[in-house]
């Protein structure tokens, strides 16, 4: 998901005085912690200082942080602390965070998408950590008498020329007092201590022993279980409905109509699910009942037509193509993907005179709320929204739906209501990957790609506006770059990687391709075109050459790339996305006929690391997910009406399908930059060109399984 947000430190940066006189030092993060092992004392019974959103200080030198913003099982609120703790110069074992509200007063961009979190709160993060740190020592300094350059800190502890020692529990209190500094210095990279190294996940102990941490684990007292008929197809409207046999059902407490929906309550989900099966409903069509034939016909249309937006264009791509020895065309094509969080969708509400209660998982709490707001009429200030961890996003809790049929729902039954998703429900509800075709076209002239050509045709929506700058743009003189979509009655959003998550499939297979009609070599194909764009004055153009080239060599050195290893075949992918660079090389063998993805070496420049440790588990997932969806994933129509609703219709990766993944990640002192998504896009298009090498065959459409008579090996001496 991608965002385009400027930051202001000093939106950032806040300090206070409060009435007990502690150190309040404010800041927007999105997560933040510590590792989640038993603490040597109850951090419950500590004498803080100033207990509130931001930084909080116990008299003994414990440091809690709150983060305002959602965990999807990114690992933000494992890292996000680390920068903070880093520049306070606290031990991260005196480290610990609880997760903060909705509170537009004291945060700013309370979100989680885009892979932004690290990489925007680099700087911000960084200096409240160093301006606390600093007003700690001022503190300290004047209760000494002595200059404060005299003075250092280490773990929490500040100590002067003579030795003397304080601990940042003995002078938080007047601290809070000071002046803020500005322009304080921050570390070098050099001097880190906690950054780059190695801390698991803050919530890992709760989530594997099961206690309360999800939406699906909230209760309250008096909550109800709403389960919410929806239209059977995309399309259609209720036009009426029997309740009588539903709430005969033991345990339903009452049914409610809105917006075309039906909302049972009960005094539990089984209760509620199994009543909702019992509603008698009327459903009308009210626009058209697509299909997937449709949409296939539609989109290809799109292709053949002339109704485009050009996005970039670079040269004449006319004259290009009309003066080339060879031309290339080939089109690929996508399904509709839905996102199949492990955890369904669902959310709390209740509704009274003095407040809007919230309470779920959301990646966009603020939005969700205000949208809450406006649907029930009544001011945004009268809304309280916790956040609690997500069991997965990938972009489908960007919106808030769920949520605000939660509020509706709670608002005309004045009860404390939760909304449950089923699966069948989490799958059939909207709000899919974009079904796309990509067409690529290249023109060859001498030995050189003088020509390049994309249009995508998508439902609902086209590549946002950063997707055209990414390579091959800069490197090949005729470059263009066309969209069109179909608005279709069937919602779509945001899936993990936008755009990307095929189009770098399509990209890397055209150049595979592309390099063996021009008798090449893939690699250096890619290669020499990265060396053109160095230099380049052009400020569309984000990604770097250089590091593109560097991830791509260490890459072929890793994965021991054209080695001839016996019965094994290699494909390869480079691809930019969010920020971040990362090649990746699959192996493939063949068993029993069929080519199998043995394993992937994947090297990534994120920049500067923060904890390697959740960056390699973010890598894996990224590429596992990658695999999975280009593999198995696919999802159809007839009218209207979802053909799959549960994973017995619907393929997932398994786990004896993983192959080993081994992970490189570039030393440097760049800036960190995304790491959740940018490892998705390649995985296809690795994986696609190592079957090629393995069995001959091509692949343009996904998934892969949907055309076994392609995935069959080839005898071994047609191979080559």
């Amino acid at each position: 998901m991608s965002s385009s947000i400027r930051f202001n430190r000093r939106a950032f940066i806040r300090t206070s005085s409060l009435a007990s006189g502690g150190l309040l030092i404010g800041f927007n993060f999105f997560t933040a912690c510590k590792d989640n092992v038993t603490p040597p004392i109850d951090i419950s019974k500590l004498n803080f200082n100033d207990f509130n959103a931001f930084i909080k200080i116990a008299d003994n030198g414990m440091v809690t942080l709150f983060s305002p913003n959602p965990e999807i099982g990114q690992g933000v609120k494992t890292s996000m602390p680390m920068l903070i703790a880093e520049e306070l110069d606290v031990a991260w074992d005196n480290v610990f965070v609880q997760q903060g509200l909705l509170d537009t007063d004291n945060y700013k961009n309370q979100f989680a998408g885009g892979s932004n979190s690290i990489r925007l709160a680099w700087e911000p993060f960084r200096q409240t950590g160093a301006t606390a740190r600093q007003m700690l020592i001022n503190a300290a300094a004047a209760k000494w008498g002595v200059d404060a350059s005299e003075c250092t800190t280490s773990e929490g502890v500040i100590t002067n020329a003579k030795g003397e020692t304080l601990g940042y529990g003995d002078v938080v209190k007047e601290a809070a007092q000071l002046e803020v500094p500005d322009n304080v210095a921050l570390k070098d990279v050099a001097d880190f201590k906690i950054i780059g190294t190695d801390a698991r996940n803050v919530d890992i102990d709760k989530i594997i022993t099961g206690k309360p941490l999800f939406g699906l684990d909230y209760k309250t007292e008096g909550m109800v279980y709403a389960s919410v008929l929806r239209p059977p197809a995309f399309g259609q409207k209720l036009a009426s409905f029997d309740a009588e046999e539903a709430k005969a059902v033991a345990g339903v407490l009452d049914v409610i109509s809105f917006e075309d929906k039906i909302a049972v309550l009960a005094k539990d989900t089984w209760t509620a699910m199994k009543a909702k099966k019992a509603l008698k409903a009327e459903w009308l069509t009210d626009t058209n009942l697509e299909s997937t034939e449709d949409h296939d016909s539609l989109l290809m249309n799109l292709l053949d037509g002339n109704s485009f937006k050009t996005l970039r264009k670079d040269g004449d791509i006319t004259k290009a193509f009309a003066g080339a020895d060879m031309v290339l065309e080939r089109t690929y094509e996508s399904p509709f993907l839905p996102h199949n969080c492990m955890e369904p969708m669902n959310f709390f509400a209740y509704v009274t005179a003095e407040k809007i209660h919230l309470v779920g998982p959301i990646q966009t709490p603020e939005g969700t709320a205000k949208g809450i707001a406006a649907k029930l009429e009544r001011p945004f200030e009268d809304v309280h929204l916790e956040m609690t961890r997500m069991g997965g996003g990938f972009g489908r809790r960007l919106y808030g739906d769920f949520a605000v049929e939660a509020a509706q729902i709670a608002n005309l039954s004045k009860l404390p209501v939760k909304v449950v998703f089923s699966r069948e429900d989490d799958m059939t509800d909207g709000i899919y990957r974009p079904a796309i075709k990509y067409r690529i076209k290249a023109s060859v002239k001498d030995g050189v790609i003088t020509g390049y050509q994309l249009k995508e045709a998508a439902i609902n929506s086209n590549m946002y506006g950063l997707i055209p700058n990414f390579f091959p743009a800069g490197s090949i003189e005729n470059y263009q770059v066309d969209v069109a979509n179909y608005q279709s009655n069937i919602t779509t959003g945001a899936w993990r990687a936008p755009y990307t998550n095929f189009l770098a499939f399509a990209e890397q297979s055209f150049f595979d391709e592309l390099a063996e009609s021009m008798q090449v070599d893939k690699i250096q194909l890619r290669l020499d075109l990265l060396e053109k764009v160095k230099g380049t004055t052009d400020e569309r153009i984000q990604y770097s050459p250089e590091r593109m080239q560097a991830v791509i060599k260490k890459a072929v050195k890793e994965s021991d790339w054209g080695k001839n290893k016996a019965n094994t075949y290699q494909g390869f992918a480079a691809y930019y996305c969010h920020n971040t660079h990362v090649a990746e090389v699959a192996d493939v063998q063949i068993e029993n006929g069929m080519p199998v993805v043995k394993k992937v070496t994947c090297v990534v420049d994120c920049g500067i690391v923060v904890n390697p440790l959740g960056a390699k588990n973010q890598i894996q997932g990224g590429i596992i997910d990658g695999i999975g969806h280009a593999m198995y994933g696919d999802f159809s129509f007839t009218e209207g009406k979802p053909n799959a609703q549960n994973f017995d219709r619907y393929r997932l990766i398994r786990m004896n399908e993983i192959p080993e993944i081994d992970v490189h990640l570039m030393e440097n002192s760049f800036e960190p930059t995304g790491l959740g998504e940018p490892t998705l896009p390649p995985a296809g298009a690795a994986v696609a060109n190592a079957f090629k090498a393995a069995t001959g065959k091509r692949l343009l459409n996904q998934p892969f399984s949907k055309y076994p008579e392609l995935l069959k090996a080839m005898p071994q001496e047609i191979i080559g």
